[in-house]
């Protein structure tokens, strides 16, 4: 669970709110936006904990994928998976942590601070297992106890709330419906992301046919209440004209409150939030590379683990990646290609569900979602809805991803051809 909440509670909250408010001006549109994403990433856990329980191996989509469709997909996911479901939004989270301190401390440096957090993350989670999990619960222990102090000293604290009704107004029904709202999903969609990090570990689970729904389910819904209350915050005492196209959201709200001292103060506790964030997609990600390895001989190197069975090859791996990502593209253009290409990853995975009881009737399922088919429906609803705006309205990004994606299918025709010219060899 603190790796689900970990992975989720970073970036997307404290920065999405200054996109948002380029085009939605409305304080009971703007929350709103926050509960139908988390509604939409709890229908989407319930589905994938039948998933899990069904199909218990860690690697997530790649593992769902490989068993559900053909081993093709499930490589394409775990490609995917590797290269933007972990590494882009590590770079994004250490980039947040970077802007935050240097909002305290301008004589540093966002990306320098950003891959310095990253390198000595990547030391500690290749070393033991002991030490991974005692950082990882000791950091979002921290990050629960920062949000919901941050919201009660700015609730206590501020001299003159803004004015915003967070009730429905006149025209709030036409901007539920509207482009704009679809696109801002993408943000929210994507700070949402993570809600299914505990697939990726299942294996490493104790009784995972019995705790992964658990564990999937409890951590959507304490990350939900986090971002409503957080966004909430943000709107209640700061003004929208100061926030909007800004990332240092939760800066720019302290500052409002306690001044710059008190401001320079929280910058810090909020810098010291995103670590855990960090920290639970170093661990969780290479899993999959790990698996592709154990599958596949021409990555073999990257199933490799130390004394400890940490399999440091894969997670140095895709630490290197993050740290390309940092020095090398902007952030909101990370942000919309990694919410879009996961995005279609989660989508599939979904939709395979469908497809699992229609193909495998028999399958045991420890596990069934309830209310079941509507939850895969109406993430499914969601979630395409917002993948098609992505594509009409930014087109760079859509392409980028599908790109990617199809990159991995060749990656895979590649890696079936090695493997046949060295069986013919021997």
């Amino acid at each position: 669970m603190a790796v689900v909440i970990a992975n989720m509670i970073g970036t997307g909250v404290f920065t999405s709110l200054g996109f948002q408010l380029a085009d939605i001006q409305s304080g009971f549109v703007l929350i709103m936006l926050w509960v139908v994403g988390g509604f939409t990433a709890i229908c989407g856990a319930l589905t994938y904990a039948e998933l899990g329980a069904a199909l218990p191996r860690s690697g997530g989509e790649y593992n769902f994928l490989s068993r559900i469709y053909h081993p093709c997909a499930g490589f394409v996911s775990g490609w995917v998976s590797a290269t933007i479901g972990f590494a882009a939004p590590t770079a994004l989270a250490a980039i947040t942590f970077g802007t935050y301190l240097a909002s305290v401390f301008p004589s540093l440096s966002p990306t320098w601070l950003a891959c310095g957090l990253v390198v000595i993350l990547t030391t500690v989670h290749t070393s033991s297992r002991r030490n991974s999990g005692a950082l990882q619960r000791l950091f979002t222990a921290l990050k629960i106890l920062l949000i919901l102090a941050f919201c009660l000293l700015c609730w206590v604290f501020v001299d003159q709330p803004q004015d915003v009704s967070f009730l429905p107004v006149s025209g709030d029904t036409a901007l539920l419906t509207s482009s704009a709202f679809a696109i801002s999903l993408i943000y929210v969609n994507y700070a949402y992301s993570g809600w299914n990090a505990a697939t990726y570990l299942t294996s490493e689970l104790e009784r995972p046919q019995q705790n992964l729904s658990k564990v999937l389910i409890l951590g959507t819904a304490i990350v939900l209440v986090c971002y409503v209350l957080l966004n909430f915050t943000f709107l209640y005492v700061a003004p929208m004209e100061a926030m909007v196209g800004k990332l240092e959201i939760g800066y720019i709200a302290a500052q409002h409150v306690l001044g710059d001292s008190g401001a320079a103060v929280m910058g810090i506790m909020l810098a010291l939030l995103l670590v855990s964030t960090v920290s639970a997609m170093i661990l969780a990600g290479p899993r999959v590379l790990q698996v592709i390895g154990q599958d596949f001989p021409a990555f073999h190197m990257l199933a490799r683990t130390n004394a400890h069975d940490v399999p440091h090859v894969a997670i140095t791996a895709q630490s290197l990646l993050s740290l390309v990502f940092i020095l090398s593209a902007s952030f909101e253009s990370i942000l919309v290609f990694a919410g879009f290409t996961l995005g279609i990853n989660t989508f599939v995975t979904v939709f395979g569900t469908f497809v699992l009881r229609r193909t495998q009737p028999d399958l045991e399922r420890p596990y069934r979602t309830p209310f079941y088919p509507l939850p895969p429906i109406i993430f499914l609803g969601f979630t395409g809805w917002t993948l098609s705006y992505i594509l009409l309205n930014r087109p760079v990004e859509g392409l980028l991803g599908l790109g990617i994606i199809f990159s991995g299918a060749l990656f895979y025709a590649g890696t079936i051809w090695f493997g046949k010219v060295r069986t013919s060899a021997n």
